[in-house]
């Protein structure tokens, strides 16, 4: 067998022995999740660990994704009923804790976020390349997805209904910000979540070419919205944006503070409407000034 056969034999033994799992959390996501686990299986990752945090009588995930559940593809862990701002980091550090020996990449991803590698249609090749080496995370840009002027929930792949880029990415690129989120190496100790993008500072961090990053918590260089990124479908249409701030923020609750901040951002990544307008006053539940919005308005 010459040389350049057998690095090619050993390079494939050590994607196909390389183990990766996703980490994530879900509240009344029944219509998104089944979508969320058969991507990621597509993608090849090994295991999903899937934190149950719906309401004690809420929503189920074994009534959408039993199959993948029965298989241990996916692994339940129950968090149902339990509340407050912590609750995100303690779902990522117990993860971690509990799986990081078992793994050499743990993703920390939540439902919204899909992953992007141009190119590549399994992460494992992605993620054995020699430039990761010396990268203890891996921390890609983390791009809106716009609404696409949707109105109403409709039973499609999101990649078909939200297809466009949010209106802030143009904003961003002038800006040279982007925010981030994180795969980290397995095997690692002493750990500290700090945070819910990059999750900890302690960590030589590399973007998704294998650049080491500085400041971890935003890349200052040209951010990546062609080749390495995350679609993050954060508002969808504007019913079911609603929707979501109306079951409250995980990390902020549903304080009116809270309401605004998601409305402002809503509007941020998205076009103004009035159709939209009229949604969240017919809808919301309470009295909110959209003054501010009303001469951007788009009919």
């Amino acid at each position: 067998m010459n040389y350049i056969k057998k690095y090619k034999l050993i390079k494939n033994q050590r994607i196909k022995d390389l183990k990766v799992c996703l980490c994530t959390l879900g509240k009344n996501e029944n219509r998104y999740i089944r979508e969320f686990v058969e991507f990621y299986k597509n993608y090849n990752v090994d295991q999903i660990y899937l934190y149950d945090n719906n309401d004690i009588d809420g929503e189920r995930f074994e009534d959408v994704i039993s199959e993948f559940i029965k298989s241990g593809f996916v692994e339940i862990i129950d968090w149902r009923g339990i509340e407050g701002n912590s609750t995100y980091y303690e779902i990522v550090d117990s993860c971690y804790q509990q799986n990081h020996n078992k793994y050499d990449w743990l993703i920390f991803y939540e439902l919204d976020e899909f992953l992007y590698l141009k190119n590549y249609q399994n992460i494992k090749p992605y993620l054995n390349q020699n430039k990761f080496n010396r990268c203890q995370s891996i921390l890609l840009n983390w791009v809106h997805m716009s609404d696409n002027n949707n109105i109403y929930y409709e039973n499609m792949p999101l990649y078909e209904r939200f297809s466009k880029i949010g209106k802030n990415i143009a904003k961003n690129k002038y800006n040279k910000i982007c925010f981030v989120k994180a795969i980290i190496r397995g095997h690692l100790k002493n750990i500290n979540i700090t945070n819910n993008h990059y999750l900890s500072e302690n960590l030589n961090a590399c973007n998704g070419f294998g650049k080491l990053i500085k400041n971890v918590l935003i890349i200052n260089t040209k951010p990546d919205y062609e080749y390495y990124f995350i679609k993050h479908y954060y508002s969808k249409s504007i019913q079911e944006f609603v929707e979501k701030i109306k079951r409250g923020d995980l990390l902020r609750g549903n304080s009116k503070d809270v309401i605004e901040w998601a409305i402002e951002k809503f509007f941020y990544i998205n076009e103004i409407t009035k159709k939209k307008i009229e949604y969240i006053q017919n809808n919301l539940g309470f009295e909110y000034n959209l003054s501010m919005y009303i001469s951007e308005m788009k009919y």
